[in-house]
């Protein structure tokens, strides 16, 4: 069964008078442990669909699901729940309180999940450990370059061990060696945990280091490339 799941999905807004279907009846199926990449051009909906696949928001009709709950079925008090026990999220810029440590930071999810304070600092610590970033725990993030804060995002992400972690665009402020590096950080993990990583990018150079990428046009999958070990791609209409 797919980890993740989306069925004739669709997506409207209202812009003044205008209407915009940013999800066209979009059906995709993620398989668990996979390692993929969602592209598009701007407005193709990727955005849209993460947030969606993120409990973040709720779509016009269609069904997500994730892990095999029909997420479109629960009451929106339910969504957190979901949030916090199954999904991590990585973003472009990275979203760390300023006020607070790296290691502050990297709890704040198991806090928000119950998790006790000294078990608290000592998952966080493995998780800063597990990126490398155990020298930095206790600096703030204008005090760290721009690499080792996306890898204290890192941190923070797969810091409740969920099931799914997902990345909106998040080496849009990196140079490409550290994207590199960060996006080679991630495939570690997911051969390392199985978890399952989906990222939204509009970089080639991150996709190309994915299992799978899947490409949006107007709300719908236009096409996939598949990633053969031996390195030789499959393209799929």
């Amino acid at each position: 069964m797919p980890i993740v799941e989306t069925r004739d999905l669709v997506k409207i807004y209202k812009m003044g008078d205008a209407i915009v279907r940013a999800l066209d009846g979009l059906n995709l199926q993620v398989e668990r442990g996979e390692f993929m990449a969602i592209m598009g051009r701007s407005g193709s909906g990727k955005s849209t669909l993460l947030n969606l696949l993120g409990c973040l928001d709720s779509p016009t009709s269609g069904q997500v699901i994730i892990d095999g709950v029909d997420i479109t079925k629960l009451k929106k008090s339910q969504l957190p729940k979901i949030r916090r026990e199954k999904i991590g999220f990585v973003f472009q810029h990275f979203n760390l309180l300023p006020t607070l440590t790296a290691l502050e930071n990297v709890m704040l999810p198991l806090k928000y999940s119950g998790v006790k304070g000294s078990e608290r600092k000592a998952r966080a610590m493995e998780a800063l450990r597990q990126v490398g970033l155990e020298h930095r725990a206790h600096h703030r993030p204008a005090q760290m370059s721009g690499g080792e804060q996306q890898r204290a995002s890192v941190a923070r992400a797969i810091v409740t061990k969920p099931a799914i972690v997902l990345g909106d665009e998040l080496t849009g402020e990196l140079d490409s060696k550290t994207s590199r590096a960060v996006v080679q950080l991630l495939r570690e993990f997911n051969r390392a945990t199985k978890q399952t990583f989906i990222l939204v990018t509009h970089d080639p150079a991150v996709a190309e280091q994915t299992d799978r990428v899947v490409h949006l046009m107007d709300g719908k999958v236009e096409s996939e490339e598949i990633h053969l070990p031996e390195g030789k791609d499959e393209f799929v209409e």
